[in-house]
């Protein structure tokens, strides 16, 4: 649940008739402050990104969807032009194959 203040500082945001990024990075800004002070664990900062823009979200802030990276046709083209390469994407084919290793936090405490 936002604090109070974020849920303040986003109506009034909504009120000056600012964007509906800027509602949100109130509450991407508590998320952030959040991380650093520990009250939950993140791994990265965009995951404290994306919690905030999903409060936001719930809030009711209009934020729009998430844009995407790059469109499937010119992946697939990009693949059947590696493919007609001759022996590439071996190392990845290995790589999939392999046992997932653990974090390095876990195989550091292993050696231990």
């Amino acid at each position: 649940m936002p604090e109070k203040t974020t849920l303040r500082r986003a109506r009034r945001a909504r009120k000056e008739g600012k964007a509906a990024t800027t509602q949100a990075g109130e509450f991407v800004r508590e998320e952030m402050e959040h991380a650093k002070r520990g009250k939950h664990p993140v791994k990265s900062r965009k995951q404290a990104i994306a919690i905030g823009l999903s409060k936001a979200r719930r809030s009711g802030v209009k934020v729009p969807p998430k844009k995407a990276t790059r469109s499937p046709s010119r992946t697939a083209g990009a693949r059947s032009s590696r493919a007609r390469v001759g022996g590439a994407g071996k190392r990845a084919r290995g790589k999939s194959r392999a046992r997932p290793s653990g974090s390095r936090r876990t195989s550091a405490r292993r050696s231990r």
